[in-house]
């Protein structure tokens, strides 16, 4: 059974730090995409980074380009969002998720099991 596990989240003031793990259970790191998506109240659910499992290869939204880094420790099958420099805009709930389905890597529809999500509020 695939399980994964959010943590990390909290309240940051603007132009702090936060990092984000992602535990996963069921399925190896280093064989798996992993990505995390955003979701704030009202709004869709969008893409924010991802990485793949066999080369380490990145992808970045735009809006978080330069400020997030994601990252991956094999031996912990987990995989980490370092978030820097963060704007009251990346206020939402963070998911981690595996894709394996055969689609593009900023669709959420690629990614079949999702983590709970964990909360991040950027507020002075």
């Amino acid at each position: 059974q695939v399980q994964l596990v959010e943590s990390g989240g909290g309240l940051v003031q603007p132009g702090g730090s936060l990092r984000l793990s992602c535990a996963a259970s069921g399925r190896t790191f280093s064989m798996s995409t992993m990505g995390w998506f955003r979701q704030a109240p009202g709004k869709e659910r969008e893409f924010v980074a991802a990485i793949t499992g066999s080369r380490g290869t990145t992808y970045y939204a735009d809006s978080v380009k330069g400020r997030f880094t994601i990252s991956g420790d094999n031996a912990k099958n987990t995989v980490y969002l370092q978030m820097d420099s963060l704007k009251p805009e990346d206020t939402a709930v963070y998911y981690c998720a595996i894709k394996e389905r055969v689609m593009a890597i900023m669709n959420p529809r690629a990614y079949n099991y999702w983590g709970q999500g964990t909360q991040v509020t950027v507020s002075s």
